[in-house]
């Protein structure tokens, strides 16, 4: 069995996912799932991501056992043992089977990468560091101060 994350690459995913759980209750555009919750993309391609987002108008994609298809916006965050697989084979999955917006964020140097597959399918649109507000047009209105995800 695979060791688990670090206590930092817990805090950064726990205090993400208290920011857009929050988000959502007071915008119910949809729902907020965090690992371990199965993506399949396709036969081959099933992945864990960190935090995913699912619009209402996705909702037909669920089952029982997870979500048969891509969700809208995939939050991953990098450790030392999944780092590799997270940029290279996940990203470019996901671009392919229709995730719209990837983060891919480095819990050492402390940045987002903003990936907006429609936008560029290969690099990221924007690279946020510290103290860079963050926002997605998946989430509208939703603004944050990216100090607030890396916090101990």
């Amino acid at each position: 069995m695979a060791p688990a994350p670090n206590r930092f690459y817990q805090d950064v995913s726990g205090n993400l996912h208290y920011i857009l759980l929050n988000y959502l209750k007071q915008h119910p555009i949809g729902k907020l799932y965090n690992a371990p919750f199965d993506v399949y993309l396709d036969d081959t391609n099933v992945f864990q991501p960190d935090l995913l987002f699912v619009s209402k108008a996705r909702f037909s994609q669920f089952t029982d056992a997870g979500l048969n298809g891509a969700p809208n916006f995939v939050v991953e965050i990098l450790s030392p043992k999944t780092a590799k697989l997270d940029l290279e084979n996940k990203r470019l999955q996901y671009a392919k089977h229709g995730v719209q917006e990837l983060w891919i964020i480095d819990p050492e140097i402390r940045t987002v990468a903003i990936h907006r597959f429609r936008e560029n399918s290969s690099a990221p649109v924007a690279i946020h560091s510290e103290g860079d507000p963050l926002s997605t047009p998946i989430l509208p209105g939703l603004i944050i101060d990216s100090r607030e995800i890396f916090i101990q």
